[in-house]
């Protein structure tokens, strides 16, 4: 096998470069303390609705709505593990403290000694966006981890040994099992080497990355590991693209409103500084990663042209920060200033703690921002509350009408919380036309009485022979989220059968 020697494509001096000591002591005990934080707060409040969705899919190659991993993991853990909030946590938990690990290494990489590799483990640690999908077990939990790892990879492509592109390309091939969007992040550092790579970067001896084989390697590395995904969305029609069609329709205008306000908010005011400064410092100072600078901009430009989700450059954002971690660290070497620091990192940690650990009592939600500034809280309220109000009115029927009933839910949260909460109270199953679960198809023949739950109680007259609204949910705290108010109706004899009302239910969002 033919050796490829650690200074190909790489400069001399950074190939011969000895890096930094990882700084095990502050990076280990950041780790430590996050993951101890996350595991004691994690059965606060309730499930999201993500997770009550994740946990009744049947694995699968892929969905509609999303890739295979996520939903997997969730649906694994609680068969094998018991199905309980805590253990469909844990799997967010490890994902963030391994990006914390990637955040420090990344600092570290590019210089940064124990005072920059502490104060990118913590300060990313306790960040605002990180902490909530670290708490929360949601596809862009993996993505926090896997976005800076393979840009982790790429760095070291570019600096060190040009086979790391091939680590890129299989981290990148394991992420499109989560999410396609991957592929976004790819766009951006194939732009930013393209329009950014220094011109007199040949005078040091540093041939262009993508005149080699390798990025084009990892690329192929990235395609074969995640071909049977590929293969599955182009089988099915690429339901991915509709899905993101039809959120970029339902979100567009929330998203490019609120885009640039959410890169200040993304970790946390106060550390905004740190990653301007990382932006600068890179493209000063680093020259041949001045596609990390460009790369920003252009997943910037794809967020607000999808419209889809306000989070999708958080990965990225990461990694600049983590940049902006070692000037920062340098400055910092009096005691004012590294009290400086210190005091910006556990003020922003303090307030990002508050808004997205589920801190606050339940009780006492609805009378303070947080509910309103972090929607993940608001959708882990009330759901076994819901259950049982639901479960009142199927209670109070006939039993004949009992034995013939089904819940049809207008959102598979609604329905993911039926499934789990619903049978201990002898509910009968759930059905919905959200996403995945409309193609699981419509209820047994049999099943002429409906619970359905809606927000538009004079839609269904149309839909049935005759319904009869006999209840509101209401999570009794006072949180205004989506199902509170929510109306149960009790529906009769579905007009035509469920073969002609199922194709009218199913919706994408």
């Amino acid at each position: 096998m033919t050796t490829v020697p650690a200074s190909a494509g790489v400069p001399a001096a950074r190939a011969g470069e000895a890096r930094p000591a990882v700084a095990w002591g502050p990076v280990g005990a950041a780790v430590l303390v996050l993951a101890v934080l996350l595991t004691a707060t994690s059965t606060r409040y309730g499930y999201h609705r993500d997770e009550l969705y994740f946990r009744m899919l049947d694995p699968a190659w892929g969905y509609v709505d999303q890739p295979p991993l996520t939903p997997w993991i969730a649906r694994t853990g609680t068969d094998l593990f018991g199905d309980t909030l805590l253990v469909m946590r844990v799997p967010a938990t490890l994902a963030h403290v391994a990006a914390v690990v990637v955040v420090a290494l990344v600092a570290r990489e590019l210089g940064g000694r124990a005072g920059a590799q502490a104060l990118a483990a913590w300060g990313y640690g306790t960040a605002a966006i990180p902490l909530a999908f670290g708490h929360t077990f949601l596809t862009a939990s993996l993505d926090l981890v896997v976005w800076p790892a393979v840009l982790l990879c790429a760095i070291r492509g570019v600096r060190r040994d040009p086979r790391w592109w091939l680590v890129a390309g299989l981290v990148t091939g394991v992420a499109l099992y989560n999410k396609l969007l991957v592929v976004a992040l790819l766009g951006g550092i194939l732009v930013g080497l393209l329009v950014a790579w220094p011109r007199r970067a040949a005078q040091d001896r540093t041939r262009w990355p993508l005149a080699t084989p390798w990025p084009w390697a990892g690329a192929a590395v990235a395609l074969l590991v995640g071909l049977p995904n590929l293969v599955h969305q182009a089988t099915h029609g690429w339901p991915q693209l509709a899905m993101g069609a039809a959120l970029g329709e339902n979100n567009a205008a929330e998203v490019r409103s609120e885009l640039w306000l959410f890169q200040l908010l993304t970790l946390g005011p106060p550390l905004v500084v740190v990653w301007l400064v990382g932006i600068v410092w890179l493209w000063r100072r680093l020259p041949t990663l001045r596609f990390l600078v460009v790369a920003y901009p252009v997943l910037l430009a794809f967020t607000y042209a999808a419209g889809s989700q306000v989070y999708y450059a958080t990965g990225l954002l990461a990694v600049l920060f983590a940049a902006g971690c070692v000037p920062v660290a340098g400055w910092a070497r009096t005691a004012w200033r590294r009290a400086t620091v210190t005091a910006l990192v556990v003020l922003n940690g303090a307030s990002c703690v508050l808004i997205s650990l589920p801190v606050v009592p339940v009780g006492e939600l609805a009378e303070t921002p947080v509910a309103d500034i972090n929607s993940s809280a608001q959708d882990a309220v009330g759901w076994p509350e819901y259950v049982r109000q639901v479960a009142a009115v199927h209670a109070a029927l006939p039993p004949a009408d009992r034995e013939r009933a089904v819940v049809l839910t207008q959102n598979y949260g609604e329905a993911g919380a039926v499934d789990r909460f619903g049978p201990e109270l002898g509910l009968p199953p759930a059905y919905s036309g959200h996403n995945e679960l409309w193609e699981y198809g419509p209820p047994p023949r049999t099943a002429t009485v409906a619970l359905v739950l809606t927000e538009a109680p004079g839609a269904w007259g149309t839909r049935f022979d005759s319904c009869t609204q006999r209840a509101r949910l209401d999570n009794g705290v006072g949180v205004d989220n989506e199902e509170q108010g929510v109306a149960v109706l009790v529906c009769r004899d579905p007009v035509g059968g469920w073969d002609a009302v199922w194709p009218g239910l199913r919706h994408l969002d």
